[in-house]
């Protein structure tokens, strides 16, 4: 596997041989000093390039950079609309197991893409035209305190779902009720994150998908949350709703506690009221109640 410097000097050695690009960025977990370094990082790698369309119109100009397990590029995608506007990226997985997500950028825009990420670090600037970038910091990406309309949205949009999850498991549908068990989850993962917040003062991030939640809870409220992954069997899926209710309320009450925001209790209770009723309809009802 390819050193950091080896994969660094191969970007910055491309990039001083293209006259087409004319500064060279890098930003995410490699520029993040708060984040332990393992293999899998990617190299989140930025080119600001003039004569955009030459690149798009030689698309294997990429293979300089080696012998790729496999690459994606979003931007072509028709299953999916494109979400970088102007930009494109080369998401490439390389057979000695680095990969380098490289953004190609036009120069026109270099103004504002130095200002809309706290962990970009400059690499290289030809000319010596980019903006000042402030040290790399994840401060854009610590947790923040929710407003009282953010902590109601949240409460309502985990027992509004919660009654979907209900009916697709009533209705035998378990593809339906575990996909929207999952935006139920997301609900509480983001009670979790504010709860983890105030006992640090809002002072870090928990990483995307809250993927460093596990080094902020205590090991009882782990194992809770553990315990809302159910397989594909019905009766673990309604076992694993029932948890999460009861993790969510136990942390939605410690939270709207700190900022003194309502908890909608009797609310909650008519939806757990509804859910084990679900549970205990008959597959052959014609009526809920």
């Amino acid at each position: 596997m390819r050193t950091e410097k080896q994969m660094l000097d191969l970007v910055l050695e491309v990039a001083n041989e293209d006259g087409r690009v004319r500064a060279v960025c890098m930003n995410g977990s490699r520029t993040n000093p708060n984040v332990p370094k393992d293999p899998f990082q990617d190299y989140d790698i930025v080119y600001i390039v003039d004569d955009m369309e030459s690149f798009l119109n030689q698309p294997n100009w990429v293979d300089v950079f080696g012998e790729r397990i496999i690459m994606q590029t979003p931007e072509d995608f028709s299953l999916y609309p494109s979400e970088l506007g102007g930009r494109f990226s080369y998401l490439m997985l390389f057979i000695d197991g680095n990969r380098i997500d490289l953004t190609l950028i036009p120069i026109e825009e270099k103004e504002s893409y130095c200002q809309e990420d706290g962990l970009t670090m400059v690499l290289l600037d030809k000319d010596g035209s980019l903006p000042l970038v402030q040290p790399s910091t994840d401060k854009d990406y610590w947790v923040k305190q929710p407003t009282a309309e953010q902590f109601a949205d949240c409460i309502n949009e985990f027992w509004w779902v919660s009654t979907y999850v209900a009916k697709g498991l009533w209705r035998q549908e378990i593809l339906y009720a575990i996909d929207h068990m999952n935006i139920v989850r997301a609900m509480l993962l983001k009670m979790l994150e504010w709860k983890v917040g105030i006992e640090t003062d809002f002072s870090l991030s928990v990483g995307k998908n809250s993927k460093y939640l596990m080094q902020y809870v205590d090991e009882q409220t782990w194992e809770k949350l553990m315990h809302t992954y159910p397989c594909g069997d019905y009766e673990q899926v309604w076992g694993a709703l029932f948890s999460m209710a009861a993790l969510f309320e136990e942390s939605a009450l410690e939270v709207g506690e700190q900022f003194e925001y309502r908890y909608p209790l009797e609310e909650a209770a008519k939806v757990k009221g509804y859910l084990k009723h679900v549970q205990k309809l008959q597959p052959n009802a014609t009526e809920i109640y």
